[in-house]
């Protein structure tokens, strides 16, 4: 095994991918240490989903190679991606989680899939993963009785039931209030050192995210607009990085897409 894949879980050689004619990450080239925790931000529809969807083996690159411990995730069969994928943990936006199913059901349902442990081990890995996240006297309620944090949290103890080497989070932040967003980040970093994950966040939030991440990865059309500590991205004088850091409404990213003129759409005519 050579020392960058030792260094690196997951590598992003020169990838690119779009949807249909709209080119998302064009010659993309990105590295996710082990161990660490990487965060993935931009302006909306920017590549950052699309990157998580792509080391799971949901949309394939296009060109460009897409290495999860060292193996091209983008040609593998069926049955070797499902390998792949039992080493990954992913916590999808607002939890995404069995609306029939208790939150013990919920958080046991990747072990009956993947695993012929009984059913005695069963509860007590649950068990375990719900205090982690501190839940384990929620263990009998429907998804419907829990908060927003909550549901997450239930929902992340599912994302490292398997113990993977990987947890990928879409969005962990979204629609909660202060507390339970507070509650989230320090989990995901928390879960991550105790566990020695290498974890993968997609955030709008700049305070959370560069309070925890080791790493932050800012793109920008089809490209990455800086990478590093978070204390150097803040530091960074790129017009685009620098606009959304500060979240400065104008700058190199435009409120308004581009398009004819006012006076083309509507017709005015311009008084000389």
């Amino acid at each position: 095994m050579t020392s960058s894949i030792s260094q690196s879980l997951v590598e992003l050689q020169h990838l690119s991918f779009g949807y249909g004619e709209r080119l998302i990450l064009d010659d993309v080239s990105l590295s996710i240490p082990r161990g660490k925790v990487t965060a993935l931000m931009g302006a909306s529809g920017g590549g950052k989903t699309t990157i998580l969807r792509l080391i799971g083996g949901q949309v394939r690159a296009q060109r460009g190679q897409m290495l999860f411990d060292g193996r091209d995730i983008t040609p593998m069969k069926q049955a070797d991606l499902y390998l792949a994928r039992r080493r990954m943990g992913m916590l999808f936006q607002f939890g995404a989680l069995f609306a029939d199913l208790d939150v013990f059901e919920n958080v046991a349902f990747p072990l009956r899939e993947h695993s012929d442990l009984p059913e005695t081990l069963i509860r007590d890995i649950v068990l375990m993963k719900l205090n982690a996240v501190g839940l384990r006297g929620a263990r009998h309620l429907m998804p419907s009785d829990l908060s927003g944090g909550m549901a997450r949290r239930v929902a992340l103890a599912r994302a490292i039931a398997l113990d993977p080497e990987l947890v990928m989070y879409d969005e962990p932040f979204a629609g909660l209030d202060p507390i339970s967003l507070g509650t989230a980040a320090r989990l995901i970093r928390e879960l991550n050192d105790a566990m020695g994950l290498t974890s993968i966040f997609v955030s709008h939030d700049i305070e959370q995210t560069f309070a925890i991440a080791d790493q932050v990865i800012i793109l920008a059309n089809g490209k990455i607009a800086t990478q590093g500590p978070p204390d150097e991205v803040r530091r960074s004088t790129d017009p685009l990085v620098f606009q959304y850091v500060n979240a400065l409404p104008e700058g190199p990213v435009h409120f308004h897409y581009p398009g004819p003129t006012v006076a083309q759409d509507f017709g005015v005519r311009v008084l000389s």
